[in-house]
């Protein structure tokens, strides 16, 4: 063995890794079995990485001798070995892996921690599951030597402020030909780890379809691998069962929910490859974070090639699982990945594939649907806005909050159409309640039209491609003209049948009074109760993407339309205040200013609204 840098080093946490630390220490959580099988998902990792650098340089497994995975109970020295014979690590790599968290989710993981009542659940979402180790240990120490590499460093760390790394003996660099070995010093609480039969339940229940055997090396008796060690989507699904496929997924994903929906089949014929692939059935922390990509594995004849292929498009990243292709070459760059033409072919194929799953799953178990739909609803809908080629099934497969109900789709929406009604109405805004209180609403409501509320951020972009579904356009209730006239009321005795004021008086006089704050002024026909609206123009953004685009510097809203109803008391007013200037001034800003308090927005001068409002009520009360 040859040290070119003999010093022993002590040195501190990053930050993050330190309160990290602190919170495992300090905590105790119910499922602390989930140290073993993150060290174990980390130890196929470092196998899968020395595979797949070996194609390019066979050297590095000099010895033939195939990676595998070992674990080594020791109740007399009260210590858990976890080793690998996979690619290892350099004395930096052991300072860069284990001494920081380079993820970006690293903050909001502490502060989903320090909230959990139970936070094991968490960590194998967020990349730092050797920490995981310290809820079981107080002392951990990692021995590693980088295949192809004469030196052998030691790491090691108590759990506190920092951890020292230091040339290994000559002991325990004679145990490590190659790979990793992590010693774990248990606490006395965690003592039931070094009993076989607690390791072999634990593996069973999260490991068993680790591709590498995992050897169980007891005090007494012969070394036993305890996996199966295969891989689940090369066999038919006939051999397997619902178990098998929830801890496939559990295995592969590193997560607690259950699958809601299992996709597992095999293409063959221009190209050959096999597919397994779960939807989960909760949302991870980090759906929406702009460097979020999908967690699609991809393998090469059962060589793990990356896991950052883009295998499928953004708006189906909350997949997980497995793609094995027998056709790709085993050495192909993470770089000629990003353009084959093979590979392009694949998630094209895959894509549709899981989109159509999606449809049947809706259609026959709506319950299990259901759950996809509520964890990942807005992310599916941002594909309606993407690919323009699985527009129209993305729409069909969408599920809508509506003025009749939840979940409903636009095929129901459709069957459920009023006599000559021709186009599919909707709103948007920031919340259902905000939204059945508009006042847009009031002329569709009056003859019992549904309309979809709209709430999600991603509804504002989707709903400005001027979509249709079975012939029928979609149709904003807040942008250009509506007209429901050949709709009939579901009362017509309820109908308003009072003298409208006179419409071009009363615009002229809003008009001159409103100046440039708005657009235009013009009778609405979507309101029957209320005195006022703000709408768009039929051209250009609707207002809420305006709105959107304007919160991230995108873009200026255009000024509003205000839309008025003659047959309300405050319209009348202005037309018989028309030759006092003042108070149709004031009546006319009150107009616009309560609809834009409707909108959800403020009065560009609060404090001169709130002084014309004192004017006119006590003008009222004179």
């Amino acid at each position: 063995m040859t040290i070119t840098d003999t010093r022993a080093v002590s040195q501190p946490f990053q930050a993050e890794v330190s309160e990290l630390l602190h919170l495992m220490v300090h905590s105790v959580y119910s499922e602390t079995d989930i140290f073993l099988r993150e060290l174990i998902s980390n130890a196929s990792d470092a196998c899968d990485r020395l595979r797949y650098e070996a194609i390019a340089n066979p050297s590095l497994i000099g010895d033939g001798e195939p990676p595998k995975i070992r674990i080594e109970p020791n109740k007399q020295a009260n210590t858990l070995v976890v080793a690998d014979s996979g690619i290892g690590m350099e004395r930096q790599e052991l300072i860069d892996n284990l001494g920081t968290i380079a993820r970006s989710g690293t903050k909001a993981f502490v502060a989903r921690l320090t909230e959990a009542k139970d936070g094991a659940g968490l960590i194998g979402q967020f990349g730092v599951g050797f920490y995981s180790a310290f809820m079981v240990a107080e002392k951990i120490v990692v021995i590693s030597r980088r295949a192809g590499s004469g030196e052998v460093w030691t790491w090691s760390s108590s759990g506190g402020g920092g951890f020292e790394i230091a040339p290994a003996s000559e002991g325990e660099a004679g145990r490590v030909a190659r790979g990793t070995e992590i010693v774990l010093h248990l606490k006395p609480n965690a003592a039931k780890y070094l009993e076989t039969y607690e390791i072999e339940r634990i593996v069973g229940a999260y490991s068993d379809n680790i591709q590498f055997p995992i050897l169980l090396m007891p005090e007494q008796g012969e070394s036993r691998q305890i996996n199966s060690a295969s891989a689940l989507w090369q066999r038919p699904k006939s051999e397997l069962k619902g178990e098998d496929y929830t801890q496939a997924y559990k295995s592969i994903t590193g997560a607690f929910d259950e699958p809601a929906m299992t996709l597992h089949y095999r293409a063959e014929g221009r190209y050959s490859y096999a597919v397994l692939l779960f939807a989960p059935s909760t949302k991870p922390f980090d759906l929406f974070e702009p460097a979020r990509k999908g967690k699609v594995k991809l393998y090469v004849r059962r060589v793990f090639i990356t896991d950052d292929a883009d295998l499928l498009p953004a708006y189906l990243r909350f997949v997980r699982g497995v793609i094995d292709s027998e056709d790709l070459p085993l050495n192909i760059s993470r770089e000629m990945l990003q353009n084959n033409p093979q590979l392009a072919q694949i998630r094209k194929a895959v894509t549709s594939r899981v989109v159509s799953e999606l449809e049947t799953l809706g259609d026959k178990e709506p319950e299990s649907f259901g759950k996809i739909w509520d964890a990942f609803g807005p992310v599916i809908k941002e594909g309606i806005y993407e690919d323009f080629e699985r527009r129209d099934k993305l729409l069909a497969l969408s599920r809508f909050s509506t003025t009749l109900g939840e979940k409903r789709s636009l095929k129901q929406y459709v069957a459920d159409l009023k006599p000559n009604q021709t186009e599919i109405y909707f709103l948007v805004g920031d919340s259902i309640e905000r939204l059945k209180s508009n006042p847009r609403l009031e002329a569709a409501s009056a003859r019992g039209i549904e309309v979809l509320l709209l709430t999600d951020a991603v509804d504002a972009f989707w709903t400005s491609a001027r979509l249709e579904f079975e012939g029928k356009p979609l149709k904003s209730l807040s942008q250009g003209d509506l007209n429901l006239d050949l709709i009939p009321l579901i009362d017509e005795k309820a109908k308003d049948k009072s003298e409208p004021a006179d419409e071009a008086k009363t615009i002229a006089v809003i008009k001159a009074s409103l100046g440039d704050r708005v657009t235009d002024v013009r009778a609405s026909t979507r309101l029957t109760t209320s005195a006022s609206c703000l709408v768009a123009g039929s051209h250009g953004p609707d207002r809420e993407l305006e709105r959107l685009l304007s919160q991230q510097n995108r873009g200026s809203r255009t000024k509003p339309i205000l839309e008025i109803n003659l047959r309300h008391p405050l319209v009348a007013a202005i037309a018989k205040a028309g030759a006092e200037a003042k108070t149709a001034d004031d009546l006319s800003l009150l107009l616009l200013e309560q609809a834009q308090i409707l909108d959800g927005e403020l009065p560009e001068d609060p404090a001169a609204f709130a002084a014309r409002l004192n004017r006119l009520v006590l003008q009222g009360m004179a």
